[in-house]
């Protein structure tokens, strides 16, 4: 072989070599696997964090913080009435394709009516499929807010809502209001299986769904037709993991170069590690215990307010958040705007505890469950060890508390249904506005964990979101924290601080307020 044939050799074997080097694989460690792949119809972060690698919205939110931007939709118009929202679609924005199915077409109009529809509209093929529980779609109160969805034209659609609603454009933001295929949605159906809308999904974001083990790992590759900023690496993978310990050990291990969700006590650790960063911010969350006010004796306010006079928030933050938690005494935390710091924090009075119960009928005390989550949360590092701190406070005055748990999807179905007496769960926020916290946590039309109903709160907080001054709308919020104070449906536990930590090589990470997890952006070293 000639000098130059050997050269020309080389320089392919070396471009072909640098092209396999310049693949970039990045490994997150997630806690739990999705309960599917349809953002529409549930309710937790882990499975919205699944999906959004892979859908998008008309709206979004604009790279780690709150504020609202054109994704799908690039701009808007609202009426002076403020209840027609007419959205201009992107162009020539491609729908990602599988095995089985390849587009014809562009997103369109046609995708905006259908994946409303299919939530809204019973006669919707789709509106049962995959069990057909739009539980966001309906406590964000869309059914009674929505008047008309109407097509003005392929890239032009109209939303025309019965009153206005100044939390709206946030609430298109959010994950249940994911844009899905129409032209996927009618090849499926055609065939038969509807169902794998949900399980092999079909989107516009920035990866490209590619395989899901469950328990185990879910695949995703880089969009190349993506009409936004292209995804910084080619290959997404999520490692599931749901002991923290575990997705600790791979962090340090570069198994992983970011974890969810470290328990308070790893967190030291974790920042004296020269290759790991550890980001942290207040997050925008709620931990809390829901006492069923449809249950005896949870019916009767002075066993609930009873209740607040007894549990050591302290110690409980002390032992389980361990710095990591503020307490609470409001459903919104400090950081939103409307916070109502006049109402006064718990404080243990277990004689005045004591003599509320007796005036309820229950001198000697009672026996209820207490519900346990099965799962870690920010808001919540460790639910069992927390309902046990809890068990022997009530205890004090004669509570017999029995601790009850299970799966995490039938520990969310059964709390909703109001099978309990009491049960811990909690939130954090999905678009920044106390809205969002208040009618889908504490309102009529939700199915809240404490089964609560006040006219007074909910008169509140109905009026707060048809009027556009924010200044006006923080005065009714105000208002309903006090009602909500004096009538206990629940115990406020802590808002958190949420802490992720990646590995040093992860650049360009921001965090969400929202809690949420978005690999785009960002770029391994």
């Amino acid at each position: 072989m000639t000098n130059k044939a050997i050269a020309s050799a080389c320089a392919v074997a070396l471009t072909a070599f640098l092209g396999t080097a310049q693949a970039k694989t990045l490994v997150y460690c997630s806690e739990g696997s999705p309960e599917n792949f349809n953002p529409m119809i549930n309710t937790t972060g882990t499975t919205f964090d699944a999906n959004r690698p892979v859908y998008e919205q008309l709206l979004g939110f604009r790279y780690g913080s709150t504020e609202v931007e054109g994704k799908l939709a690039e701009k808007w118009d609202i009426s002076a009435d403020g209840q027609t929202f007419t959205f201009h679609l992107r162009h020539n924005v491609k729908w990602h394709s599988n095995k089985t199915f390849k587009p014809t077409r562009n997103f369109n109009a046609d995708d905006v009516i259908f994946s409303f529809e299919r939530q809204w509209k019973d006669a919707n093929p789709y509106h049962k499929v995959s069990g057909g529980g739009y539980d966001y779609f309906s406590d964000m109160d869309m059914p009674k807010l929505l008047k008309s969805i109407d097509k003005v034209d392929d890239y032009t659609v109209r939303f025309v809502l019965n009153e206005p609603n100044a939390p709206f454009l946030a609430d298109l933001a959010m994950d249940f209001a994911t844009i899905q295929s129409k032209e996927y949605a009618d090849a499926l159906l055609k065939a038969g299986h509807p169902e794998m809308i949900d399980q092999d999904p079909i989107g516009t974001g920035p990866f490209e769904f590619v395989q899901y083990v469950k328990d185990a790992t879910i695949r995703y590759k880089a969009f190349p037709a993506y009409y936004g900023s292209k995804a910084k690496v080619d290959t997404l993978v999520y490692s599931i993991n749901k002991d923290p310990s575990v997705r600790v050990a791979k962090l340090k291990a570069n198994e992983c170069q970011i974890a969810f969700g470290p328990r308070p006590a790893d967190v030291p650790g974790l920042k004296a590690d020269k290759n790991v960063n550890v980001m942290a911010q207040a997050g925008l969350n709620i931990g809390y215990i829901g006492m069923n006010t449809k249950k005896k004796p949870f019916d009767d306010v002075r066993v609930r307010r009873a209740i607040t006079m007894v549990i050591d928030q302290k110690a409980i933050l002390d032992a389980v958040y361990q710095g990591s938690g503020q307490p609470a005494k409001n459903l919104i935390p400090p950081t939103m705007w409307s916070y109502n710091d006049k109402v006064p924090g718990y404080k243990i009075d277990i004689a005045g505890a004591k003599k509320l119960l007796a005036e309820a009928g229950y001198p000697d005390g009672f026996e209820t469950d207490l519900w346990a989550m099965p799962v870690q949360r920010p808001y919540n590092p460790d639910a069992r060890r927390i309902a046990e701190l809890v068990q022997s406070d009530l205890a004090k005055v004669g509570v017999k508390a029995k601790i009850v748990s299970y799966e995490w999807g039938e520990y969310r179905k059964r709390a909703q249904a109001g099978e309990h007496q009491m049960a811990q769960l909690g939130w954090t926020g999905d678009n920044g506005d106390p809205d969002n916290f208040f009618v889908p946590l504490a309102a009529c039309s939700s199915r809240n964990t404490a089964q609560w109903c006040d006219k007074s709160f909910d008169d509140l907080v109905v009026k707060a979101a048809k009027i556009s001054s924010q200044a006006e709308r923080a005065k009714l919020y105000e208002q309903a924290q006090v009602v909500m104070h004096d009538q206990a449906p629940f115990y406020f536990l802590a808002h958190s601080v949420v802490y992720l930590p990646m590995r040093s090589s992860v650049t360009g990470y921001k965090m969400s307020p929202f809690g949420a997890h978005r690999f785009d952006m960002l770029d391994v070293k």
